[in-house]
Order: C-alpha cells, then sequence, then structure tokens
C-alpha cells in the first residue's frame, strides 16, 4: 500500500479547518506547465467510520509516472486538500485519507504540484465519515401534522427528527449498506437514548427496522 505524498518542490502546506491540508498558491518561475490530460477515478471507498481510512484511486491519462494528484473536499466556499499520491508507471494512483472526525463532504481528485495544471480534475462523489447513532421513525397517525421545521408530515416526506440540529441541516445516514442524504425537519425524538427519529418514507429508503442503531455524519 503506497504511502501518502509530501510535496517537496511545493510551498510547505499550512493546515486548517478539520485537519486539512491547503495546498499552497504558487509555482517556481521556472516551473513547465505540463500538458493537460485526462483523470479516471475507477474506485473509491469512501463510507468509512470515524479514525478509518478512505481510498480513491485511478489513473492519469495519457500516463505520466511522478505526477502529483491530490484529493480534496469541499469546505464552506473552497477546497482542502486532504492527502496526494504519486503516479505509478502506468500513471496510476491510490490516494488514502485517514478520516478523523464525522462529516459529509464532496470529494474531487485533481492534479498538484509545481506546474501541474490544476483544471485537471475529476469529481470522486462524497466522503461520508460516520459515527453510531440510535434511531427509531415515525409517521402512521401523524401524516397531516405539521412539521417542527415548517411543512406537513406526509407518507413521501424525507427527513428525520433531531432535538438540537438546526433545521434544514444535512445528514448522511446509513444503514445495512444503503445511505440517503435527508434533512432535518422536525424535532425529537422524545425517548430517552434515540438521537433520531426517521420519517417513513427515509426509514423505507434504507430498510431500517423499528429502532435501533444506524450510521450517521453527525
Amino acid at each position: 500500500m503506497r504511502s501518502q505524498l509530501t510535496l517537496r518542490a511545493a510551498r510547505p502546506m499550512a493546515v486548517g479547518a478539520l485537519g486539512f491540508a491547503t495546498l499552497a498558491a504558487g509555482t517556481s518561475a521556472a516551473a513547465q506547465v505540463l500538458n493537460q490530460g485526462a483523470i479516471d477515478v475507477n474506485s473509491t471507498s469512501t463510507h468509512v467510520m470515524a479514525g478509518r481510512a478512505a481510498t480513491v484511486q485511478g489513473a492519469l491519462r495519457p500516463a505520466r509516472p511522478g505526477a502529483v494528484v491530490a484529493l480534496q473536499a469541499r469546505r464552506g466556499d473552497g477546497w482542502r486538500t486532504l492527502a496526494t499520491d504519486a503516479t505509478d508507471g502506468g500513471g496510476r494512483f491510490r490516494i488514502r485519507y485517514h478520516a478523523r472526525r464525522t462529516g459529509s463532504w464532496a470529494l474531487r481528485v485533481r492534479l498538484a504540484g509545481p506546474g501541474a495544471d490544476t483544471a485537471v480534475r475529476h469529481d470522486a462523489g462524497r466522503l461520508n465519515v460516520y459515527r453510531h447513532a440510535a434511531a427509531s421513525w415515525y409517521g402512521p397517525g401523524l401524516y397531516g401534522g405539521h412539521l417542527a421545521c415548517g411543512g406537513t408530515l406526509t407518507p413521501g416526506t424525507l427527513g428525520v427528527a433531531n432535538k438540537s440540529l438546526p433545521c434544514g441541516a444535512k445528514v448522511t445516514l446509513r444503514y445495512h449498506g444503503r445511505s440517503v442524504r435527508v434533512p432535518v425537519i422536525d424535532r425529537g425524538p422524545y425517548v430517552a437514548g434515540r438521537e433520531y427519529d426517521l420519517t417513513s418514507a427515509t426509514k423505507a429508503r434504507l430498510g431500517f427496522r423499528g429502532h435501533g442503531y444506524v450510521l450517521a455524519t453527525r
């Protein structure tokens, strides 16, 4: 398994929010811009528990050994670099990132390093970092009722109730290999020890049964 690469020819990386590193801007005047190519992403493992490693692998086309590819997450209005790797003789890369905290962020891979054409990039889905959360569900008998965050509960309403997250906050839930990203739309649950109440539509998307534990990014 290839270890993460430090960009020796670039300016030092500064660690910012979430422990992500920000790629330093600028290159040396002598750096030659690399020929434009394309990045293919052919495998991802980006649903992980906090403390575990996420991986993204693919290839740079045309193949170029030694090119630096960065895995980046969108945070606010900018992108933060999580980890990098150098391509092998066939242009292939495998980037590994140890996720230290829960959350959900859009991902991309991009050429990086001195002289790199940073327009060469590829969407890599989302990084979802989970913890266990006790959950239940609600719906039948309450349809037509008003939701604490506004609107009316229907059989097709996707969302969750939570006692502390802001209304509209998005949370990704995962259960037995199924995932759904939904907003907080209501308050609850009010049973001790439970953190989320799933609407019946959310429950159906996940294949969730009654009450128990789900994986949650918040």
